[in-house]
């Protein structure tokens, strides 16, 4: 599986795989991966915003 894929997967844009396996610790895994991603995202733009705006 690609990785753009799968973070769109992650962020419901493209469907699940059905053929997928669909466990309880698959499904940790990807709503860890989703913080994650969140979490990345939010600090990219802190850090955008702070370099842009800093006085």
């Amino acid at each position: 599986m690609g990785f753009w894929r799968q973070i769109a997967e992650y962020f419901y844009i493209k469907k699940r795989d059905p053929n997928a396996p669909n466990t309880q610790w698959m499904r940790y895994m990807h709503g860890i991966n989703r913080i994650s991603i969140f979490m990345f995202l939010a600090a990219i733009i802190f850090m955008i915003i702070r370099l842009f705006f800093k006085h």
